[in-house]
């Protein structure tokens, strides 16, 4: 099944209840991923939460697809237990693809970050391993510094004519920025904060794959 990468939702705080409940209600709305990032957490704490999300999703929408944010080992564990997890997004200091590849298996989907046209241009050596790119950040956002400079609109097109493979806009994007965004090319919008702060996760996931595709 080819995940529907429209609608990338990323997790993020302390507060685990409300993560699973943002999961569950994002997936309800028609949210295609959901990452499971929690830092800083230990490998068991995660382990646990990601088994609370991935449930509590697979109970409202079996196609929305769960991964784990860096922690390869702790999706391979899951996987083995049965937990419907679907692979890992990582970083560029994280495990290399290749490996994250031969732990997970070749069903497992597999996102990295980039941000750059040489970082994009890498892609091409393992592109036959890898699902998506996340590019950004699009502008600066306080969860995540990559020490990259913001995208910003003007920086896709060029990212999404060199990748292989569909590339993701990240980096403080927001429901509004879904329709601008996808008029650059990119195959999907990964959210975080907005999603975590928003009173109606179901409402606001809609949103976006309807603004998503009012610029396609």
């Amino acid at each position: 099944m080819i995940p529907d990468f429209r609608c990338h939702v990323v997790t993020g705080g302390d507060d685990h209840r409300r993560t699973v409940e943002v999961a569950r209600a994002a997936a309800a709305g028609g949210a295609g991923v959901v990452q499971v990032r929690s830092k800083p957490i230990s490998a068991r704490a995660l382990t646990e939460l990601t088994t609370h999300v991935a449930e509590a999703v697979a109970a409202v929408a079996s196609g929305t697809r769960v991964l784990v944010d860096d922690r390869v080992d702790v999706a391979a564990a899951l996987a083995l237990r049965g937990v419907p997890v679907h692979g890992v997004h990582i970083g560029q200091d994280d495990v290399t693809v290749r490996d994250a590849r031969a732990l997970l298996g070749s069903s497992a989907i597999i996102g990295v970050t980039t941000g750059t046209w040489d970082l994009v241009h890498a892609i091409h050596d393992v592109a036959d391993l890898v699902d998506y790119i996340g590019a950004g950040p699009f502008r600066p956002t306080p969860t995540k510094d990559s020490g990259r400079p913001p995208l910003g609109l003007a920086g896709y097109p060029s990212l999404v004519a060199e990748s292989p493979v569909p590339v993701i806009a990240i980096g403080d994007v927001t429901a509004e920025d879904a329709a601008d965004l996808a008029r650059t090319g990119v195959t999907g919008v990964a959210i975080s904060r907005e999603f975590m702060g928003a009173r109606d996760p179901e409402g606001l996931a809609r949103s976006v794959i309807r603004g998503f595709e009012s610029g396609r």
